[in-house]
């Protein structure tokens, strides 16, 4: 099993205690005793037996919840060389053939630079309480060093969204790295291999409290590092696209874990006191639930899924060290691999003193759930990598509903069991549900998305369960607002609330029927009673039909204007005839006839 909380503060107590009571450590005193009686109030253990998934609770939320939806900036501003912004390592991995799915880029992807009216009057639309979006770090420090440069317009930029969020009473919740790091202290420096990452991202997180924080009360230093740490320096399959395996992402990380540490205390001492902010960390996991809850080795094997996941990188910030699991396997493959030292580097106790406890809230973007065992990885030398590490094995029920995307399948009770983990792990700290959503995957657009109805409605509900448990959870973040570039997916998957014509220079907005159903969960604080919640279901299917009719006019135009271009360029390919004729108008014709059925069936159900 991985380490009780109470194990990180069990030797500091015994030391403090046995130095006054002048007791020798070996013995068994009233130092020891306390310490018990402590640990049994500090904390509970997480009963991984106990599953208990239950039907619908019809209720709502505590007064003052905050409802929200979110985006970052390299998925979502465009102007990707606009106004003085510098070089970012996704600019850069993007414009690699082969790195993204159809070669696609963020370069205009929503082109929400040029859209914060239009995009709050959506979020006015749907009443949203707060706005979760990310700074840029080269729009306003274009080669990430900030006594080379800072870029007026950049910082210009920002300020116009902040002061029109709150001109609109929508809280602004800012992430200060959401992935996209200046390339310049890549291409210098190695990026996050290198511990000098740490003091030019406090220099960036800085000048943001100084030209922000007067506005901004809610901060992230980082948004999901496991991503950061494994996708960019283990497998490769994000920017810098490095596999560096077994060493890369431990390093990473890391560096990130102080870098966080950094900017925590250099809020807390410089910038709280007048401006009375909040920092936290919002970090992915997806929930592990053994195979077999009467196993002992699938249960040791679910928690240390979770453990190399979420703890890897919350257990620092709560207890100031990396999982007492993921030192004893990372160092004993390490030894058994002939290395001297662990490829898990290690925390000086003045660093663990200095991280422990740097965490106002805590973010949690969670997606979706695997059941795990139990599975002996080999230990070669070339066979180390962080998956092999772990030893387990992930698996899926071919039952549960998979909207297209090979990776998110709706386990909604998969979100109360990480809840209450959390709560049990960390002393239950105040969270903030960052990102939580569903996507398709289709090339025919589908704005009545009743899958996603059902899985905000499933997840939401079980986030409900979970405060009844306890869990101080204070708001909750539908990820995403728009449909937006999905990294090395490119626009291939969409998260979206509000569906993006992405074919369209002017990237028009539709909403989705998921956009009425969330407004009214959020009018409602909650689910007031099965037949409300059953009626909001049907009149978003109703209302999204108009719009899918809209759609398909539009696309119906835009179609026509690509033939007639096509037609007096003669050198255009065939793959480009069929991406940009043929598949728009298989899907106007579908959109089509789908509206017209769902009107046929509504007029005979009336």
């Amino acid at each position: 099993m991985g380490s009780h909380p109470c194990s990180y503060i069990r030797e500091d107590l015994i030391s403090l205690c046995c130095r006054r009571t002048m007791q020798p450590r070996c013995g068994v005193s009233v130092c020891h005793v306390l310490v018990l009686v402590l640990c049994l109030s500090a904390a509970e253990d997480f009963d991984w037996t106990k599953n208990n998934h239950g039907s619908f609770y019809y209720g709502t939320f505590p007064t003052g919840f905050s409802w929200g939806a979110g985006g970052s900036a390299y998925q979502t501003e465009g102007a990707w060389d606009k106004d003085g912004k510098g070089l970012s390592i996704w600019d850069v991995f993007s414009h690699k053939k082969g790195k993204i799915q159809l070669n696609d880029t963020g370069d205009s992807s929503c082109e929400s630079y040029y859209k914060i009216k239009d995009d709050i009057s959506l979020m006015k639309e749907i009443r949203l309480n707060h706005h979760r979006f990310s700074i840029s770090w080269p729009r306003i420090i274009p080669t990430g060093v900030k006594s080379d440069h800072v870029n007026g317009k950049g910082i210009q930029y920002y300020d116009e969204l902040i002061d029109h969020l709150l001109e609109n009473h929508i809280t602004p919740i800012v992430t200060l790295y959401h992935w996209d790091l200046p390339q310049v202290l890549q291409e210098k420096y190695g990026g996050w291999q290198n511990i000098s990452m740490v003091n030019h991202f406090n220099d960036f997180a800085n000048l943001c409290f100084e030209k922000f924080g007067d506005r901004v009360k809610h901060w992230i230093t980082f948004n999901n590092p496991w991503s950061v740490a494994v996708e960019g320096y283990e497998t490769g399959e994000h920017a810098p696209g490095l596999k560096l395996r077994g060493t890369g992402a431990y390093r990473a990380a890391h560096h990130i874990i102080k870098a966080h540490a950094k900017v925590w205390h250099a809020y807390d001492t410089q910038w709280r006191g007048k401006q009375k902010g909040l920092v936290g960390i919002s970090l992915s996991g997806d929930w592990g639930e053994p195979v077999d809850i009467s196993n002992q080795k699938d249960i040791e094997a679910a928690e240390r899924y979770v453990q190399f996941y979420l703890g890897w990188f919350a257990t620092p910030v709560f207890h100031g060290d990396y999982p007492q699991v993921m030192k004893d396997f990372v160092g004993r493959k390490s030894v058994q691999q002939g290395l001297g030292t662990s490829r898990l580097p290690a925390f000086s106790s003045q660093e663990k003193s200095y991280i422990k406890g740097t965490c106002d809230f805590l973010g949690i973007g969670h997606f979706t759930t695997r059941y795990i065992t139990h599975r002996n990885d080999p230990t070669g030398r070339s066979s180390n990598s962080y998956f092999t590490d772990r030893d387990l094995a992930e698996l899926v029920d071919p039952r549960w509903p998979d909207p297209g995307s090979e990776w998110l399948y709706s386990v909604p009770w998969g979100f109360r069991r990480l809840l209450n983990f959390v709560k049990t792990q960390y002393g239950n700290p105040m969270i903030y549900v960052t990102e939580n959503g569903v996507s398709e995957k289709m090339m025919c657009t589908e704005l009545c998305d009743e899958w996603r109805i059902q899985y905000y409605k499933d997840y939401i509900n079980e986030m409900l369960k979970a405060i009844r448990d306890g869990v101080n959870v204070k708001g909750y973040t539908a990820w995403s607002l728009l449909d937006k570039f999905e990294w090395d997916e490119g626009y291939s998957e969409r998260f979206g609330l509000y569906y993006v014509d992405f074919r369209n220079k002017n990237k028009p907005r539709y909403p989705k029927a998921s956009v009425q159903f969330y407004k009214r969960i959020i009018s409602s604080n909650g689910f007031p009673n099965q037949r409300e919640v059953e009626n909001w279901r049907r009149k978003a299917v109703e209302m999204c039909s108009s719009s899918n009719q809209l759609l398909a006019a539009e696309e119906q135009r835009s179609t026509a204007a690509n033939i007639l271009r096509l037609i007096h360029d003669p050198l255009t390919s065939h793959m480009e005839m069929v991406t940009e004729i043929v598949v728009p108008t298989v899907c106007t014709l579908s959109i089509l006839i789908s509206a017209v059925l769902l009107m046929f069936l509504l007029r005979r159900r009336n």
